[in-house]
Formats: structure tokens, C-alpha cells, sequence
């Protein structure tokens, strides 16, 4: 594969991604849910940054993260040249570095720009571009959509520490830069063999 079309691939996920984002910004409140089937939601919901919304305590902690993501984009953006350049790296192995360097750049367009150029998504609908932005550079949140809750329900009794409990499975809420980074991290798990099998 060869480094022009991992880089249409690239950008074909970005743009999906940042319509994708920026449509729900302009168009839904924080929090705000359409139901399109009983297991499939788009719920509007913004985190940190970080798997499961975690946030990395302390004032400069939304920045160290920002930070510690260009860095790491960059080794995988050069990860990907070079896996390119040695002519012999299979596309498995290409396809899911793209997919993985265009899901972590999507977040971090989120982190680093959103904040000066939305304003606030509570109880009103988000403004591109507006003259009063919610946050700083690189203090941006993260835009999810994609809810799958495929059941709801009380956990048996009989079971133990969570029986009784109420349980939704499945409970993350992601975007499609998270999408992409789960398929390129599942390529290289799943087909680790094929992935890094030089021709």
C-alpha cells in the first residue's frame, strides 16, 4: 500500500470524523438523545479526552495529556513512513497504523482547537466559530456520539459483587476516531501474524 492512499485513508476518516462531530455540536445540547433503534443511540456527550472519560487530575493535566498526544501522533505518523518506505510491510500492517494515526489526530483536533471555537454545549445549542468559547487552547473536550446499550437490566441476584446490581451492557459512548483506533489496534491483535509478515 503505498503512502498516498494511507493517507486518503487517513483523511477520509478525519473528515468523517469532524463532520460527524461538528454536526452533533451544532445540532444537539449536552446530553440531549435520539433513539434510532432500541440498541442503537446517538447521545451527545463530552469527556477529557481519555478511555472511559478518566481525567488526569491537577490544573496542567488536560494539557500534559494534549501534549503527550502530538508527541505520540508523530511517532506513529513516522511509524507509518517508515513501515511505507520498507517497500516489504504488509498493508494489514499499514492499514491499521492509519487507522490508529487517524483516530488519535481526530481526538486531538478535538483537544487542542475545540475549546476557542465552540461555545458552551449546556442547555443550548453549540455555536462554530463564536465569539464566546467555552475553553483555552488545547483544553478542548472530546466530542462522543455512539451509544450501543444492546441490554439493560438488573444482574441475578445469585451473582457475585455485581448481582443484583443494574448493569448496561454495552455502556461506552465513542466517536469515530475511537472507532478507528479499536479497528487498527484489532488488526494488529487479530491478525498479528499477517500484520507484521514481511513479504
Amino acid at each position: 500500500m503505498s503512502l498516498r492512499k494511507a493517507y486518503l485513508l487517513i483523511f477520509i476518516l478525519l473528515l468523517v470524523d469532524q463532520v460527524s462531530k461538528i454536526y452533533i455540536k451544532t445540532n444537539f445540547i449536552l446530553g440531549e438523545e435520539v433513539e434510532v433503534f432500541k440498541w442503537f443511540k446517538i447521545l451527545f456527550i463530552e469527556n477529557e479526552g481519555m478511555a472511559w472519560g478518566t481525567e488526569i487530575p491537577g490544573a496542567y493535566g488536560k494539557l500534559f495529556l494534549t501534549l503527550f498526544r502530538l508527541v505520540a501522533v508523530g511517532g506513529i505518523g513516522y511509524w507509518l513512513w517508515d513501515s511505507v518506505e520498507r517497500k516489504h510491510s504488509s498493508n494489514y500492517l499499514i492499514v491499521a497504523i492509519s487507522l490508529i494515526l487517524a483516530g488519535a489526530f481526530g481526538n486531538i483536533i478535538d483537544s487542542v482547537f475545540y475549546g476557542v471555537i465552540f461555545d458552551d454545549s449546556q442547555q443550548q445549542l453549540a455555536t462554530l466559530f463564536s465569539d464566546q468559547p467555552y475553553g483555552t487552547w488545547f483544553h478542548g473536550k472530546v466530542v462522543d456520539m455512539f451509544y450501543f446499550p444492546f441490554w439493560h437490566g438488573n444482574l441475578p441476584s445469585w451473582l457475585p459483587i455485581w448481582g443484583g446490581r443494574e448493569f448496561t451492557f454495552f455502556n461506552a459512548i465513542f466517536n469515530i476516531a475511537d472507532m478507528a483506533i479499536s479497528t487498527g489496534v484489532g488488526i494488529l491483535i487479530f491478525f498479528n501474524k499477517k500484520a507484521f509478515h514481511h513479504n
